[in-house]
Order: structure tokens, then sequence, then C-alpha cells
């Protein structure tokens, strides 16, 4: 498809070791400011949230970590074998919570069989479930949504995009795998095709229209480096392709931002009143 050539591939390249430091006390540091000591990962069976499973457990203690495996009716066997397989190698609590029943519940009555619309109210309905357990163990929801679908937009707003912590999020996912490398991950779990597992046979690379290695390549340019439409076609990328991901990039904005309020006083949340910290006024 495309061919951007390895120099500028390799500009990915991260220290996997110096991230998954400055992750880890990341993760220490703001949980600790937040007033928390343990964290909720919702584990998929995927490479991002087995990261961010690790991650956890190293930065708060594995015995301050909860992962929550969330399958549906259409879940692969593999996914759930794979999330308990990661909570098994680092030690930490899981629980099981079957979203059927609830997607069920609201989807069948009101005759919804678009898989778009049905895959939403399954990352929202895992969100409710991750933030419901969040309240009972006094724990910070912790986000696995990596840069790469952040910038595109892939994922759903309130649904698997929710979060009170993201270490991931900064991180393109060819840069997650390097991660996962570092951290010892399961190789099956970083070997196998990514997919948000919502019908069968689904992956995120066959739904983007183009594959992780060159879609980090072109939002590395396009993004980090600022590059312009001609700069990008010298590098190998095709003009058509170039235009796709710059509207799914500027089409996804508003997923990024917190909700837009309408400014009628002196200080408004998120405009004029911005601390770092939630201290003093």
């Amino acid at each position: 498809m495309e061919a951007p050539s390895k120099d500028h591939q390799d500009l990915l390249r991260i220290n996997a070791k110096t991230v998954r430091n400055l992750l880890v006390q990341f993760l220490k540091d703001e949980t600790a400011a937040a007033g928390f000591s343990k964290g909720i990962v919702g584990l998929s069976g995927g490479v991002d949230s087995a990261v961010v499973a690790y991650l956890t457990a190293e930065a708060l203690g594995k015995k301050n970590v909860l992962a929550v495996i969330m399958p549906a009716r259409t879940s692969s066997k593999e996914s759930v074998e794979d999330a308990q397989l990661v909570a098994k190698e680092l030690g930490i609590h899981s629980e099981l919570v079957d979203i059927s029943p609830m997607v069920d519940a609201y989807c069948e009555p009101r005759k919804i069989s678009d898989r778009v619309r049905v895959g939403n109210v399954m990352a929202r309905m895992r969100m409710i479930v991750l933030y419901d357990v969040s309240a009972r163990e006094k724990a910070l929801v912790i986000g696995t949504s990596n840069k790469t679908e952040l910038m595109v937009g892939y994922g759903t707003q309130f649904g698997d995009m929710a979060c009170a912590l993201n270490p991931i999020g900064d991180l393109y996912k060819t840069q997650v795998w390097q991660l996962a490398k570092e951290l010892g991950v399961p190789e099956k779990i970083i070997a196998k095709k990514p997919t948000a597992d919502l019908w069968p046979g689904q992956t995120d690379e066959g739904e983007l229209g183009i594959l992780y290695k060159d879609l980090d390549a072109l939002l590395y340019a396009m993004i980090d480096e600022r590059r312009t439409g001609e700069e990008l076609e010298k590098l190998g990328f095709r003009p058509k392709t170039i235009d796709k991901v710059r509207e799914m990039v500027r089409r996804s904005q508003f997923k990024r931002r917190p909700p837009i309020l309408a400014k009628v006083s002196y200080r408004t949340a998120n405009v004029d009143f911005r601390y770092a910290r939630d201290w003093g006024v």
C-alpha cells in the first residue's frame, strides 16, 4: 500500500526501558495526586490493555490492581483466555462480567442490529461496569486507548476512550508493541491481529483500511513533524491516503476534547479555570 522510507519508520522507535520507567512513575504520581492507591483495568485480551495492566501492576503493586474481563456473546473464546493469561502472569485479581444481558436489554426492544451501533453500546456498557467496579473498589479507571486510535477517532466516546488516567495515550500502536516486549507481555498477545472483537472476523486494520505500521508513520509525519501534503507525498504516501487520514483526524477532534461549555461567567472550567492540580481556588 504505502511505502514510507525505512528511516521514517525508524523515527517511531522508542527507548522502551526509559518509556516504561516514565509511565510507571506517571501512574504512581497521578494516582496518588488524585487521592487513590488502586487501579481498574478493562482487560480485553489485546496488547493495549495487557501493556496497561503490566504498567499499572508495576506502579501500584499487583494487590492494588483489578482486571475486569467483559466478554459479550460475540467475543472470541481466545480473547477471554488471553485476558485471563495476562491476569495470571501478573498475579493480579480478575473479575469476569458477561455484558450480553445488558446489551440485549437495550438493543433487542429497539431492534438495533447495525454493527456499529451495537458495538458502541457494548463499549459504553463496558465502561458502566468499569466505573461501577471502580466505585466499589475506590479505584481509578486506567485507560487503554493508544495514540493511533485517539488521533483517527478509532474508539467510542465515553466508551473505551473514557478513563481517569491513560498511560499509553501518547504512544502509537507500533510503539505499544515495542513497550509490550520490554514489559514481557506474552508473545501470543503481541503477535495476534489487533481487533476490538465486536463481531466475528473483525480486525482494526481491516476497518481502517491501512496497516498500523504505515498509518503510524503517516501520523507521525503529519502530526508530530507537521509535514505538508507535498512533503508527505515525497515520503512515499499516496495523496488519497493522506487526505483520508487527515480527514479522520479532523472529524474526530470532538472525541479528544472535554465537553465544550458555553461561557457565561468570569471563570469557566477548561476555558480560563485550568489548574494543573485541583489545589485551591
